[in-house]
């Protein structure tokens, strides 16, 4: 009876690692696209500071998938998978800056809010380098909403 609920509790966190595969690289996608199309007066720190973001996520979004294929799941590796699996969405391409920087601020927090779940099944499976890896997402992602967040006043 323990090992079904042991795959029960693995393929969950699949789920959530798989989720994050989507949502990373949907959200690297939507930082590109505002790093080309910023406008205005914070041109500059905001060019720089989306290019720090996607390349950040860049990695997180190659240490989920890594997780995953360690674990024997299989990541979403399409445009197509990535979208029909993603809480978040991609940019409209009609966002101006203020609409960038909240809108990052609100993906940020739903990453941060979703590896939390992914935090509390990984820790009751005893997949502490899941549990670690989704803390790291967290920690980082709940600071970057903070700092759009002070940005904006």
């Amino acid at each position: 009876m323990a090992k079904a609920t042991n795959k029960v509790e693995s393929t969950s966190v699949e789920q959530v690692l798989n989720r994050q595969v989507a949502n990373l690289n949907v959200l690297y996608v939507k930082i590109h696209n505002y790093h080309w199309y910023v406008k205005g007066e914070q041109f500059f720190s905001l060019h720089v500071k989306f290019e720090e973001l996607y390349d950040e996520v860049t990695e997180k979004m190659d240490e989920v998938a890594e997780r995953l294929l360690s674990i024997k799941g299989q990541p979403a590796a399409t445009l197509k998978e990535y979208l029909e699996i993603a809480t978040i969405q991609e940019a409209t391409g009609k966002e101006d800056t203020r609409a960038m920087v909240q809108t990052l601020i609100e993906d940020f927090t739903t990453v941060a809010e979703e590896v939390t779940e992914g935090i509390e099944l990984a820790e009751e499976g005893t997949d502490h380098p899941t549990a670690d890896l989704f803390i790291k997402i967290r920690t980082d992602f709940e600071k970057h909403a903070w700092m759009l967040r002070s940005f904006l006043g």
